[in-house]
């Protein structure tokens, strides 16, 4: 009889156990954690995301657009050239802040009127 260590094939399912038990199945499916949430991911699904991630980041852009342009115009110390300009990135911020939420409220307002649309929450039918 072989020894168990000194034949190739031995040494192989002496090191991957799993190689040994040929009947048994394996589940690779997670089950809990980041991972079962990947598991139902459609391309609806990921362009809902996308937008949904869209509209936070350009919120968050616009805000900080504001408080900068507000300390711009803090630190103008009275300066009518830097006075205007904090006051129009200021506008300008503001304007931002309007449309990302004005498009917020379109894509609810869609959402609403036609009841079974809904951008932020996508659902593409699939062929069947």
């Amino acid at each position: 009889m072989k020894d168990l260590f000194t034949d190739s094939k031995g040494m192989a399912l002496a090191a991957f156990p799993l190689l040994a038990q040929a009947d048994k199945s394996v589940n690779l499916a997670p089950d809990e954690g980041i991972g079962a949430t990947l598991q139902g991911l459609t391309i609806g699904s990921i362009v809902a995301a996308a937008l949904k991630l869209a509209l936070v980041i350009a919120a968050i852009v616009f805000f900080f657009i504001l408080v900068i342009g507000g300390i711009r115009w803090i630190l103008s110390g009275g300066d009518k050239a830097h006075t205007e300009a904090a006051r129009s990135q200021i506008t300008a911020a503001l304007v931002g802040l309007v449309i990302v939420f004005a498009a917020w409220a379109i894509t609810k307002l869609i959402g609403t009127f036609f009841g079974n649309i809904d951008v932020l929450n996508l659902t593409l039918p699939t062929a069947e």
